[in-house]
């Protein structure tokens, strides 16, 4: 009996979470169109689709209570990452479970750097911010006069010199949960580009067959698929460890395998889109740019490889395959 409750809780689980992502679908679709994307790299913030994210309730679905867990948000971060939505959705639903905000209000979240705020996203048009440390600490910040700065993605990155901090206690280690935030929004944009590739290739001729119809074409889109593949269960690993003892070694693997990932399928992208994919007016460099800007934002695959592997030399060599083998 206890075993059929659990069978349809978990298809409970699974329905809700389907219409979730069908709803973020729809609604990022919407926005993230071309008109938006050049106006947020013109420095326009979006307020239409903040407003949006707001009346759909995106922007609580990381609180503690609202009704789903954290593995939901990161697939919704997907979903986001597949449309190269212009807007940072993951600084604002993660700093909204650490604060009190009404609806209208935006927050973000930056990287603390001895007295300054630094790579604050949009932070000109906050309310409220938040910092965090490399260690996972987080702290409610005051600052103003915001310098304003752009990835290069040509997305707001705005720093301050900080006027007042206060310490924010939480299990929660933030810069593990940022740097895994990159990841599924990396996994949603690579997903989207083996899409346009494989788009493109079908519908370009060269010497009177389409590209696809070449062999060496077919051997890169199978690596890029390849890359895909792995880098999704990577970060999909990583969201199922969430809040265990696993939590940062799967959230190294995950980061370590999905930037890797970033820099083959950005590649191959571009050269199999040829001299298009580099225009301004093509869509691939929304993708692309974006893919370059996460996989530096909270640690590249160097700096994640590195705590992977004193994690596993700490842990001594008689430990080595019970942490390959195992999820605990």
């Amino acid at each position: 009996m206890t075993k059929t409750v659990d069978n349809r809780n978990e298809q409970h689980d699974n329905d809700v979470q389907k219409l979730l992502l069908a709803t973020a679908d729809k609604l990022f679709s919407k926005h993230a169109d071309k008109q938006t994307l050049e106006d947020v790299a013109s420095g326009n913030f979006p307020t239409a689709l903040k407003n949006s994210l707001v009346e759909h309730g995106f922007h609580r679905l990381a609180e503690e209570n609202s009704g789903f867990d954290l593995g939901d948000a990161f697939a919704v971060l997907r979903v986001a990452g597949y449309h190269a939505l212009p807007f940072p959705l993951a600084e604002w639903i993660l700093a909204n479970r650490y604060l009190d905000n009404a609806d209208e209000e935006f927050s973000t979240i930056g990287r603390l750097q001895d007295k300054r705020i630094t790579a604050a996203p949009w932070a000109r048009d906050a309310s409220q911010y938040l910092g965090v440390t490399p260690q996972g600490q987080v702290y409610k910040i005051s600052a103003s006069q915001w310098q304003r700065d752009e990835s290069i993605a040509g997305e707001a990155r705005d720093s301050a010199s900080i006027e007042d901090k206060t310490a924010i206690n939480t299990a929660d280690n933030l810069f593990e949960l940022l740097a895994l935030s990159r990841c599924a929004l990396a996994v949603g944009a690579m997903t989207r580009l083996l899409e346009l590739v494989i788009e493109q290739v079908t519908v370009r001729e060269q010497f009177g067959r389409p590209l696809a119809r070449f062999q060496a074409i077919q051997h890169d889109i199978a690596a890029m698929a390849g890359e895909v593949a792995a880098a999704s269960k990577a970060q999909e690993g990583a969201a199922a460890q969430l809040a265990t003892q696993r939590q940062e070694d799967e959230i190294a693997v995950a980061c370590a395998r999905v930037f890797e990932a970033t820099r083959a399928t950005s590649e191959s992208a571009h050269q199999l889109f040829g001299a298009m994919g580099f225009t301004q007016e093509h869509t691939l460099h929304h993708f692309t740019r974006r893919l370059w800007a996460w996989r530096e934002d909270y640690g590249n695959e160097r700096y994640w490889q590195e705590i992977l592997g004193r994690n596993i030399c700490a842990r001594g060599p008689d430990n080595l395959w019970p942490f390959l083998a195992s999820d605990r």
